[in-house]
């Protein structure tokens, strides 16, 4: 599967998205890679504000292209647990995390910004460079501090996005999710 595929079937996401009025943003290794350093990706990752009375509108919306378990689907937006969908035609899988109730999940919800992806205007919204340097930052220490693959992605945003970050929000809230040094060390290493 190659990246402009990817990128459509997220792109019939949002728009799926905005025509249930679920609120969300792209995440993940999709949303590095815009930010920072082009990778593959197998899946897609979106964060969402899905309500259980949204699902069937958002089933409706994503049409008969993908594979939607509403029931299971419902009953994870009550949890607020994960879920996931699939595009059948490309056989990506995309990954639908629920909006957390945590003060950096809404912070993160918050800041996402709606970037436009084709010559046609289609766009989405993504997680901000900051947002995703710090998400990356807690993946890296939960996983043990071993993964280059997401401290890579740290430090290409970082470089990539360089004079234009809010790094008082960064060093904030690095202090706040206990990551501080490890971002000090990635802003060395960019």
């Amino acid at each position: 599967m190659n990246e402009p595929a990817v990128l459509l079937v997220a792109l019939q996401c949002a728009e799926a998205f905005e025509q249930a009025q679920v609120g969300y943003f792209l995440g993940g290794s999709l949303a590095s890679s815009l930010q920072g350093e082009p990778r593959a990706t197998n899946d897609i990752d979106f964060v969402v504000d899905l309500k259980p009375a949204q699902v069937e509108p958002l089933a409706q919306a994503l049409g008969s292209d993908f594979e939607v378990d509403v029931e299971s689907l419902r009953e994870s937006a009550a949890r607020r647990s994960s879920w996931n969908i699939f595009h059948q035609p490309t056989v990506t899988k995309v990954d639908l995390f629920m909006l957390r109730s945590g003060a950096f999940d809404h912070s993160e919800f918050s800041r996402r910004r709606r970037v436009v992806l084709t010559s046609a205007g289609r766009g989405l919204y993504i997680k901000s460079p900051e947002d995703s340097v710090l998400r990356k930052l807690l993946w890296f220490r939960e996983g043990g501090e071993v993964s280059t693959t997401q401290w890579r992605d740290v430090v290409q945003i970082l470089r990539l996005a360089a004079g234009t970050l809010d790094e008082g929000y960064l060093r904030e809230w690095a202090s706040r999710l206990g990551t501080q040094a490890l971002l000090e060390r990635a802003m060395r290493d960019a």
